[in-house]
């Protein structure tokens, strides 16, 4: 069996797990990759692998990422006996650095916020709601349920986002079908509403760091980090800590109620 076939029958097998579009999408791009190194699917040894991982321009979130692709595909190969043996089976497993949260300046975010065109109405998106880029551009005006965003997820899941910002709720009660139509009968892509945030604010402030000003706010003003997963739709409070950057006061109450 070829690349093209094993990778279209493991992307029948996803989708019947119920995997999202972008996992499917993102698991393909590192497989045809490694299709590049390993010209048969069933026959790659533990060393080849190891050398497909071991490239020097990658990012530690790049590696860990197409690490667990690369064991995906083989654990389900493995399963179906398309190979004896699991040559990914040996793959180290990949450290990530702890990152520092980024959020968006206040004072940039009001001047986003202002703006009445798009642009505008996507940066509340990712700083009042925390949505993601991908959320964004896929936002309809059936998620507005009442004076909640109730955004499909991952596996069927959803989550429901209470949108305060009256400004926003304006703004969306206004919206009918795609908040960001493409011209084509469909939505933007989250690639575009991505570089469009990008392009409208300084430096290398991104949709993502406008997550983050949503996260830390959220921290700051109720000290609950997992009403925070809940409202940034994570599924590991480790992953949410990372979006939060700590109030200058917070280290200061923490020892003040351990001196008590």
């Amino acid at each position: 069996m070829g690349w093209n076939i094993a990778l279209e029958q493991y992307a029948t097998a996803q989708r019947a797990a119920g995997r999202a579009k972008g996992t499917i999408r993102l698991h393909r791009h590192y497989l045809t990759g490694l299709a590049e190194v390993v010209t048969a699917p069933w026959r790659a040894t533990a060393v080849e692998l190891l050398e497909f991982m071991g490239r020097e321009e990658w990012q530690p979130e790049t590696r860990k990422s197409a690490r667990s692709s690369v064991r995906g595909f083989y654990r389900w190969g493995h399963g179906m006996g398309y190979v004896e043996h699991d040559p990914s089976d040996r793959l180290p497993s990949v450290t990530v650095p702890a990152s520092v949260a980024r959020p968006t300046p206040e004072h940039l975010v009001k001047v986003l916020a202002a703006r009445s065109d798009r642009l505008g109405f996507m940066a509340m998106l990712a700083a009042y709601c925390g949505l993601r880029a991908g959320e964004i551009a896929r936002l309809h005006s059936s998620w507005l349920v009442g004076d909640s965003l109730v955004i499909p997820g991952k596996g069927g899941k959803e989550r429901a986002v209470p949108v305060v910002h009256r400004g926003l709720l304006v703004r969306l009660r206004k919206v009918e079908g795609w908040a960001f139509p493409n011209g084509q009968g469909s939505h933007l892509s989250p690639g575009h509403v991505s570089r469009l945030l990008s392009e409208a604010m300084p430096e290398d402030w991104t949709a993502h760091t406008l997550r983050h000003r949503c996260a830390s706010t959220a921290y700051a003003g109720t000290r609950d980090m997992f009403a925070v997963q809940e409202l940034l739709g994570h599924s590991r409070p480790e992953t949410t800590r990372r979006y939060v950057r700590l109030p200058d006061d917070a280290v200061r109450a923490a020892v003040a109620a351990a001196s008590a």
